[in-house]
């Protein structure tokens, strides 16, 4: 009898062990909104076949190529890979004067490597309204249309969608994020642009990079928000939203300027963001800790699926800049250090994009207070996770402390939700969504971790935000896991 209940108590450890296994192969494998851009000003990179096998290790679901080169685009066929392409800003005056140009640029370009290489999106240059040239934006509008009028004959044009790519220099106003607006000096070009925007169902592509507003504002107070790291907050007055870190800033300052111009149904793409891992001596802000603080904790914040204030629930798709360092950029050293992987193929640093390691290196367990050249790589929780640990023997649900911020909190919703945990009752429209506060949505996610992973009081620590209570939290129509008695 000793045996059978031995034999049984592993078979549910096992189980439980696999279940946990299994939450990290499907976050792996589902990330469509993980992307990353693949630059070529370099003599030093591995072949594109090379590339497409580490891409495949990764749980990158699609590449941001400058150009159209057909070795990659050849390499990335049967990956299931999402490719974008680009025509550069020197083929908008061909593209926007000669629809056989465009013709022949498809033909040349998509035509023979698509449906086996999903392509996805053509951007027709990049940054090109705040490159003052005004030549050239005034032909990017006809440019993209003639793109698009290509597809169209070519059976392609509901498929492959066509846009550009905007740096956040489009806006006059980016503070708060709800007075977020174009600049009008743009004018009928923004019109148009959204115009087909909105007619055409292709997004609105941006190049967010919080590092520069670091860069301009070398606070440490800015470095915690810009890093996702414990910090006050930015309070929006006009919407009662208090903003806890730059990204979402930004994002939702384009979203407000979208709507401010009739462009609601418009989807936002971040086409490039980052963080420099060195630099020379002069600049302010590159390291590999920040670099590896944005990076995994922007990507711990995509798979929580919270989203920004004003696009709760969905995570817009982000394109991580970049694949490999591109050795031949001109410029600061900055410049030249962008990358997530070496030449060789492995990793610069960890932000746990691989398939076979989910987590980043865990930091240290109390986050400290950043500073101008911060040693805490990341605000994410450690909570370790021990499937096989007995339950308490009363029933007990972990729940935040008294008096933790709002940021520490959040940080814990986007550590569970970015692990693979079932968040669903805490988005937008779950039976646990209301009341939609931090507080509220951090205590079902902690309680959801400690649960799952056996009710050992080891995972309900959170950076020593957490504690077990014998209260149950459950209320009207949201059910609170609980332990057995």
């Amino acid at each position: 009898m000793r045996n059978r209940d031995l034999s049984t108590a592993m078979a549910i450890m096992l189980l439980r062990t696999l279940a946990f296994f299994t939450l990290a192969v499907n976050l792996a494998t589902c990330q469509s909104f993980i992307g990353v851009n693949y630059g070529q000003v370099a003599d030093n990179l591995p072949p594109p076949s090379a590339t497409a096998k580490l891409l495949q290790s990764t749980s990158i679901q699609k590449v941001r190529l400058y150009g159209s080169d057909p070795a990659i685009i050849k390499a990335l066929a049967n990956t299931g890979v999402g490719i974008v392409i680009g025509a550069a800003n020197g083929d908008i005056p061909g593209l926007a004067s000669d629809q056989n140009f465009a013709k022949s640029w498809v033909d040349a370009n998509v035509a023979p490597f698509y449906p086996a290489s999903n392509i996805i999106l053509i951007t027709v240059g990049n940054e090109v309204l705040t490159s003052g040239d005004q030549g050239l934006i005034s032909q990017l509008v006809p440019a993209i249309q003639n793109v698009q009028n290509a597809l169209d004959s070519a059976s392609l044009g509901g498929k492959i969608k066509v846009s550009t790519v905007h740096s956040m220099a489009v806006l006059k106003q980016s503070e708060p994020p709800s007075s977020g607006s174009f600049d009008p000096g743009f004018g009928d070009v923004m019109k148009w642009l959204l115009a087909f925007n909105s007619a055409t169902g292709s997004p609105f592509a941006i190049n967010p990079y919080p590092y520069f507003a670091y860069r301009s504002d070398p606070r440490p107070e800015t470095l915690a928000f810009c890093l996702f790291q414990p910090n006050g907050g930015r309070f929006d007055s006009k919407t009662n939203i208090k903003y806890m870190n730059m990204f979402d800033a930004q994002v939702d300052a384009i979203r407000s300027a979208l709507d401010s111009m009739g462009a609601k149904n418009v989807e936002i793409v971040v086409a490039e963001t980052g963080w420099p891992y060195k630099g020379d001596s002069n600049e302010v802000g590159p390291s590999v800790e920040n670099a590896k603080a944005y990076n995994g904790n922007l990507i711990a914040h995509l798979r929580s699926m919270a989203g920004t204030p004003l696009m709760p629930g969905k995570s817009v798709d982000t394109y991580l800049f970049a694949l490999y360092d591109e050795n031949l950029k001109p410029g600061p050293s900055s410049e030249r250090a962008f990358g997530l992987f070496k030449p060789d193929l492995t990793m610069t640093y960890d932000v746990g994009l691989s398939k076979t390691r989910q987590t980043p290196s865990t930091p240290s367990s109390t986050p400290s207070t950043p500073s101008t050249t911060p040693s805490t790589p990341s605000a994410v929780p450690q909570t370790p996770v021990n499937p096989s640990a007995p339950k308490p023997k009363k029933a007990a649900w972990c729940l935040p402390k008294a008096g933790v911020s709002d940021s520490q909190l959040q940080a814990n919703i986007d550590y569970v939700c970015g692990h693979g945990f079932d968040c669903s009752p805490i988005q937008q429209g779950g039976a646990c969504f209301e009341p939609n506060t931090v507080q509220s949505h951090a205590a079902y996610a902690m309680n959801l971790l400690y649960q799952t992973a056996g009710g050992d009081p080891l995972n309900c620590d959170f950076s020593q935000t957490a504690t077990l209570s014998s209260n149950n939290p459950s209320y009207d129509g949201c059910h609170y896991p609980g332990g057995s008695t």
